[in-house]
């Protein structure tokens, strides 16, 4: 019989090694002292202000769960990923929760690499026009100008929503986005198409005309924008969407007939390492998913975006989560 060589039994070491680690994410978590995130960058959600610290809803979220599982909302790191390259940090492992959309899992062909969790964020496409413009609702736009970034899913949404349409909409592509929002503040085009989001922050910037900007109330698409996980560890899933299974029950208010807050989802999960009080330590913390949209795309903040879809499903939105019913 052949003996097995040292190199191998020391290969086979190390790989039993290291997939235990990679199975145990809370533990390498709680040693290094960070929740470690990440997603594409996107106004409101996740962006880096003059100081070069971390805002939007997707970072209050990580923080949400950095409070969760080492008490802290300060204990996390986020990056974004824009390039191929950027995203091995995906296919690495390298952070801990990933705030992605089914797009973005489709093209970096990450779909073996990445457990599915909860919506966090409903994004639309839409198009916004001056707000002396006559057009009131997108289907209005056939006829009219709309600047766009070529070869994007805005485009393909666009397109889509207004092939029956009487008459062809006037395109005007682009290959930087920088080119287009100034053809559209210079008002070489009559509308711009992009994400809801970018839209808001495009909407801030008016250029040297100071054009005031309206978004149009229809969307072209939604999608949702979900808090992934790695595959090797079912207890880290678990502690992530409970995380934010609180956040979303937290906004319930508390009845006569139903508990809210803290008490509308109560977990105990001491194995997924959510301790006793964990909950309101949470809410606490950052405040239940209606506080964290309104501080940073709604009134409380330059976007002054409406709820929408993203309303709590309570309130006609399509945000829900576990709740004592």
């Amino acid at each position: 019989m052949r003996r097995p060589s040292v190199l191998s039994i020391v290969l086979l070491f190390l790989g039993s090694t290291a997939s235990a680690q990679t199975a145990h994410v809370a533990e390498r978590v709680k040693a290094r002292g960070t929740v470690r995130c990440g997603s594409v960058e996107r106004p409101g959600l996740a962006q880096q202000d003059g100081n070069g610290h971390w805002r939007g809803l997707e970072v209050d979220v990580c923080r949400a769960i950095a409070t969760a599982v080492l008490g802290s909302p300060d204990k996390f790191a986020y990056r974004t990923y824009e390039t191929p390259k950027e995203f091995d940090a995906v296919r690495e492992q390298q952070d801990d929760v990933f705030f992605l959309s089914g797009m973005e899992i489709h093209d970096q062909k990450l779909a073996g690499s990445l457990v599915p969790g909860p919506t966090i964020y409903v994004e639309s496409h839409g198009v916004m026009v001056p707000a002396s413009s006559p057009v009131r609702h997108v289907a209005d736009l056939p006829g009219q100008g709309v600047c766009f970034v070529i070869g994007t899913s805005s485009e393909r949404s666009l397109s889509a929503y207004l092939e029956k349409a009487p008459k062809p909409w006037l395109r005007h592509p682009f290959s930087e986005e920088g080119e287009m929002t100034d053809a559209y503040n210079a008002q070489k085009c009559h509308a711009v198409a992009g994400e809801i989001t970018t839209l808001a922050s495009y909407r801030l910037n008016p250029g040297v005309n100071r054009l005031e900007s309206r978004i149009l109330p229809e969307q072209t698409t939604s999608f949702p924008l979900i808090a992934a996980t790695g595959t090797n560890d079912g207890k880290w899933a678990l502690a992530v969407a409970w995380t934010i299974a609180t956040l979303i029950s937290g906004e319930r208010p508390e009845t006569n007939w139903y508990a809210g807050g803290s008490g509308a989802m109560p977990i105990a999960a001491p194995d997924a390492g959510l301790d006793k009080g964990w909950q309101r330590r949470v809410l606490a913390a950052v405040g239940h998913y209606g506080d964290i949209f309104e501080r940073n795309l709604g009134k409380g903040s330059p976007f002054q975006l409406e709820r929408g879809l993203n309303a709590n499903q309570l309130y006609g939105g399509l945000i829900l989560s576990p709740f004592l019913d």
